[in-house]
């Protein structure tokens, strides 16, 4: 299949106009020119990759970490252009985890039609402090423990990609280097200071969770995690752009913290896509009204946008159109260890793209070159 007359998104972060063919659900080539022999002609269309969301709970109605209702959440952010995704678990009992993690294997292999690849698993918790617990349940935090890593991962048949920790916690520097050789290790729901991160760092950390939320802020005497992550080049971060978590200001001076290293998440609930009303969240009560999802004491628990959402808010905060699309692509990519296989249009990789307006307005999405 040939589509040509496209102006595509290239791997340099540059878009051109071109043409490129898909063959058994890959890109098999991608060129400049307009292609004479083409079966579709997409008409000055803009074509970005599908989009890699790293860190969502969930929407629909169903929370990944409940282990129901995969195929209904998948299909949904395959309907938003996020066609990878590696869903973030909660603080629970290892016991459920456990479960979860195995039903997502599970489908995985299995991966039914018309919904985005379940690409890896974020592990948001246990290991988190108490004082920047956030909307972690706090019956469940624990020290950091390999071991209980491992067992997780042989549940997940490989899938787990992404181990968030708390640096200051006891055991973790020794944790991180263990868990580094295997895993992004993600500086989160932390009270560190600069030494401490620093310190997980050095020893292999190399993401920091949901940029300023549960994280000291940065001070010109203490500038804690996220002066540590942003001095050091291999430290990418992630950044909610709903206009709630994280002001406009805010997201504009990530780009400049983190310059080439922001992912783009949603940090979704599974109250995404539904009205307001009272919900549940890692077993906490959550509240959603006016797009903003908090627990009972006003603690904001997550959002309700997906990350194609926040890529086109990124973009009207005033982000450059390229760096937000990077950021919401190729960059998550990386750090789910699958940037061989999605996050960017290029021979060789799965044929997941969207194919949307100049102002990133989506016209359709592609599954293995298949429009869903």
């Amino acid at each position: 299949m040939i589509y040509t007359n496209a102006i595509i998104f290239r791997p340099d972060g540059r878009f051109r106009r071109g043409s490129f063919a898909v063959e058994d659900g890959r890109f098999v080539r991608v060129w400049d020119e307009t292609s004479e022999r083409a079966d579709a002609d997409l008409n000055g269309k803009c074509v970005i990759p599908g989009l890699v969301d790293i860190h969502t709970h969930g929407n629909s109605g169903f929370d990944f970490s409940d282990g129901e209702g995969l195929e209904t959440m998948m299909r949904w952010y395959a309907a938003n252009g996020v066609t990878s995704v590696t869903p973030a678990s909660m603080t629970l009992p290892v016991e459920k985890l456990e479960r979860a993690y195995e039903k997502a294997s599970a489908f995985a292999r299995r991966r039914p039609k018309g919904c985005a690849r379940l690409i890896g698993i974020n592990m948001e918790g246990p290991f988190f402090s108490y004082g920047k617990r956030g909307a972690q349940n706090p019956d469940y935090l624990r020290k950091p423990d390999y071991e209980t890593v491992r067992r997780l991962q042989r549940a997940a048949g490989g899938l787990l990609k992404i181990v968030c920790v708390a640096p200051e916690l006891e055991g973790a520097p020794d944790f991180i280097e263990k868990a580094a050789g295997e895993f992004t290790v993600s500086i989160a729901h932390t009270e560190a200071d600069y030494n401490a991160a620093r310190e997980a760092i050095e020893r292999g950390a190399s993401q920091l969770t949901h940029l300023f939320n549960a994280m000291p802020g940065i001070h010109h005497r203490s500038p804690g995690p996220i002066g540590a992550a942003s001095e050091s080049g291999g430290v990418y971060a992630e950044l909610i752009c709903d206009g709630m978590h994280v002001s406009p200001s805010a997201v504009r001076m990530a780009f400049k913290l983190f310059p080439g290293r922001i992912c783009i998440i949603s940090d979704s609930l599974s109250c995404c896509g539904l009205p307001d009303g009272r919900y549940e969240s890692g077993g906490l009560p959550v509240t959603l009204k006016d797009e903003i999802c908090r627990l009972d004491d006003g603690t904001i628990a997550g959002s309700v946008c997906s990350a194609y959402s926040s890529m086109r808010n990124c973009v009207k905060f005033g982000i450059p159109r390229e760096e937000a699309i990077l950021s919401a692509t190729i960059n998550p990519a990386r750090q789910a260890k699958c940037a061989d296989r999605v996050g960017s249009i290029e021979a060789g990789k799965l044929a997941d793209f969207v194919v949307c307006e100049e102002d990133l307005t989506r016209i359709d999405v592609y599954l293995s070159g298949k429009k869903i």
